[in-house]
């Protein structure tokens, strides 16, 4: 027995079998949930269907998440298969790589439009779709993905800081919209991890090389940890909790002036 057996998640956003977003699916996938997936058209056939299929997965689907046609088209197919959507993940970000460098007072304004629109709006347009579809029901779990980076200033994460901060209050601005509904959104704010997107991040190197030596934990963050906390989110063992951003850093954030060892 699994504590998702009989659950139906829909994840958007996996790039490869280093992202976070399957992290979460893997995890899920292990305690019993039914998967799909949907991402861009240019990693589905060659990345995301193989990971899809290595778990049995059948329903794949690409969407550009700045597209309300694409999302509306992807949860329309997701009702004709499957109905009703208990798991929601959105792990989407996405800001030019010219903004993640250098000065901050540099954005350009195309680059802070669509990282804004991308990596925050898209969940409530996500959510919006979800929701006129029929699909979120009383015990839904909406889980999106955020860093420490929305609450301090991290050396060239810019304007991706910006749109996460938007993205943290997205989340409590759904949760209470569609609490009265039963359904639940969350943030897991993970730690520096190896992924493609991180990859984007000049120095992340640097920034991931050091974590361990500050966080209280002394290690640095998988995603499969990620993918941990999802299950218990997306679980009735967090049925109380919602509007939340929960931590998956071994503790880094609550760090003030660290001595590095």
């Amino acid at each position: 027995m699994g504590l998702l057996d009989g659950k139906k998640a829909l994840i958007f956003g996996v790039a490869n079998d280093h992202s976070i977003a399957w992290g979460i699916a893997e995890q899920l996938h292990a305690q019993g949930a039914t998967l799909g997936f949907a991402s861009v058209e240019s990693l589905l056939e060659r990345r995301v269907r193989p990971l899809a299929e290595s778990i049995g997965s059948t329903f794949v689907e690409a969407c550009d998440v700045s597209s309300d046609d694409q999302l509306r088209d992807v949860m329309a197919k997701w009702k004709a298969a499957e109905g009703t959507i208990d798991i929601l993940v959105h792990a989407v970000a996405y800001a030019p790589r010219e903004d993640l460098e250098g000065s901050f007072t540099n954005t350009t304004r195309a680059g802070f439009a669509v990282a804004m629109d991308v990596s925050a709006y898209s969940l409530v347009a996500m959510c919006r779709e979800a929701n006129a579809a029929g699909l979120l029901h009383a015990g839904t779990s909406v889980i999106t993905l955020s860093y420490y980076g929305a609450e301090k200033v991290v050396a060239n994460y810019n304007v991706m800081g910006v749109a996460k901060a938007a993205l943290e209050a997205c989340v409590r601005y759904l949760a209470a919209d569609l609490g009265p509904g039963g359904v639940r959104v969350n943030a897991i704010s993970a730690g520096p991890v190896r992924t493609l997107s991180a990859s984007g991040v000049r120095d992340f190197r640097k920034l991931y090389g050091t974590f361990a030596g500050i966080a209280p934990l002394r290690s640095n963050i998988s995603a499969e940890d990620c993918g941990k906390t999802a299950v218990w989110l997306a679980s009735d063992l967090s049925s109380a909790v919602t509007g939340e951003t929960i931590y998956v850093d071994g503790g880094f954030n609550v760090m003030g002036v660290p001595l590095i060892e």
